[in-house]
């Protein structure tokens, strides 16, 4: 009898690519983009240009002349996390304070572990936190959106209180009332609140996540888990803790929605088995809600999407695959 030869993996060839996922994740955020800008005008193509040039800049440079290598700007990758970062800034954060973080989320979150494919930590969160432990006083100064009904884009907006703010102090002064300053749901949902530019509008959001789902780039074990646990949660806690915020809420405003789609299905970072992205995208919705109700901060989606980052590879050593052909025990 013959003996099977086996090459060596991969056993299976698709048209998927680096380059083009990348591509299906910038168009999936051109709705969200196009609201932001009329939400927040100049501010939020300022800081969305600066904060892609400069990771597209230092990605070359960094590989160019200190790892000494062809640089890989044409996976679009860099582009992507430049647009991630612009879309977890205030609009109208300082230019400098853009071009810094830009430089860590790829200087230190990418390139330091060896580029695309290597880092462990979403590279446009590590930016974003570094900016927020650095800057906290500009990074948490919002500014309010102008409004639809204004027709005046492209207009400096005034800073306001975000949505979470107001659900924070209703919290801690276990007060429901003040949550009746909170926007009505439907605003909510089409962008009538103020935070980071990429927090907008949540339909927006939702509609480049369908185009995501549609174009199997990615799936839909870590969002639907992350946003079914962010709801459970904090039903429990509206109907027990005086001045906790209704589940809607907490599903429509601050980052859920765009770190859920958009930033903890990264697939470097991320659980490679649909159990285990399931496991992450739970253990991001219970801390999500552990650091909305009891930490700091009044938003938590990127400390909890690092956390569980450094969980991924437990979860793919401990959570993986039946090899093909083994019998179940």
């Amino acid at each position: 009898m013959d003996k099977l030869i086996v090459s060596a993996a991969p056993h299976v060839h698709s048209s998927d690519s680096v380059r083009r996922n990348m591509l299906n994740v910038i168009i999936a955020l051109i709705p969200a983009f196009v609201v932001s800008v009329a939400a927040f005008g100049w501010g939020a193509l300022i800081v969305s240009t600066v904060s892609i040039v400069s990771c597209v800049l230092f990605e070359w440079l960094i590989a160019k002349f200190i790892l000494k290598q062809q640089p890989t700007l044409g996976d679009c990758s860099a582009i992507v996390t430049g647009l991630l970062l612009a879309f977890n800034l205030p609009s109208n954060l300082p230019v400098w304070m853009v071009i810094i973080g830009a430089l860590v989320a790829i200087g230190v979150g990418k390139m330091t572990f060896g580029g695309l494919g290597q880092n462990p930590f979403n590279p446009a969160l590590i930016g974003r936190v570094f900016l927020l432990i650095s800057f906290p006083v500009q990074m948490t100064t919002w500014p309010r959106p102008l409004g639809f009904a204004s027709a005046m884009p492209f207009v400096d907006a005034e800073t306001g209180a975000t949505p979470l703010a107001i659900m924070k102090n209703a919290l801690k002064a276990g007060d429901a009332s003040l949550l009746n300053d909170l926007p009505n749901l439907w605003h909510l949902a089409v962008g009538y609140l103020g935070g980071s530019f990429g927090e907008i509008s949540a339909i927006a959001l939702l509609i480049g996540g369908i185009y995501l789902l549609c174009t199997k780039t990615i799936t839909w074990h870590i969002p639907v888990s992350i946003l079914c646990t962010v709801a459970a949660f904090s039903a429990i806690l509206w109907l027990f803790i005086p001045g906790a915020a209704a589940p809607q809420y907490h599903l429509l405003t601050g980052g859920l929605i765009l770190g859920a789609i958009y930033m903890a299905t990264d697939y470097v970072s991320s659980p490679m088995t649909p159990l285990g992205q399931i496991i992450y995208g739970i253990g991001i919705g219970i801390i999500v809600v552990v650091i909305r109700t009891w930490g700091a901060y009044p938003e938590g989606m990127s400390f909890a999407i690092l956390i569980m980052n450094a969980c991924t590879p437990l979860l793919n050593m401990y959570i993986r695959p039946k090899r093909f052909g083994e019998k179940k025990k």
